[in-house]
């Protein structure tokens, strides 16, 4: 029992450690993450809206964003944030208003069941919302390449026609 418990706690750990640095803004500055990505030739910003007990969120912490390739490929082209749906916590929104994290989250993009994913332009405008878990780590490279390729701008075009191309 002792080994079990041991082995839990050391794979959380292991997980938080794999996390370290994937979060680019503990501060939820929407607009200045906006102005970070446009300043340095990224896609956007995504952001994460999760809360505290939701499985498929710690799924997507666990198993999606510890994956080397997504941590190279988000580094390279978003700047990220995570937002908590019941936070309290005020942050700014991509037009400057100051707002807590849950009513960012429900009263300006209707977020009421988690994760929702929202990939921000570099002009702090939705880029693409995606609600739920993606399957795999492949699957979020591959939504991260239908944003930071532009595909999502293409007339009829949607992230489902982009992964049947791929």
């Amino acid at each position: 029992m002792v080994l079990l418990v041991l082995a839990f706690v050391m794979t959380g750990a292991a997980q938080a450690q794999a996390l370290e640095g994937f979060w680019d803004d503990p501060f939820k500055d929407l607009q200045a993450d906006v102005q970070a990505a446009r300043d340095a030739g990224k896609a956007g910003v995504f952001a994460f809206f999760e809360m505290d007990e939701c499985p498929f969120c710690h799924r997507m912490k666990t198993q999606v964003f510890t994956d080397p390739e997504v941590q190279a490929y988000i580094d390279e082209h978003f700047v990220t944030v995570s937002i908590d749906i019941e936070g309290d916590v005020m942050m700014t929104a991509p037009n400057g208003e100051q707002v807590k994290e849950k009513d960012f989250a429900f009263k300006e993009h209707r977020v009421r069941a988690t994760p929702v994913m929202i990939f921000f332009d570099t002009e702090g405008k939705p880029a693409l919302r995606y609600t739920g878990p993606t399957q795999s780590a492949e699957e979020f490279l591959l939504l991260m390449k239908f944003v930071a390729s532009g595909a999502y701008q293409e007339p009829g075009m949607n992230f489902f026609k982009f992964k049947k191309q791929q």
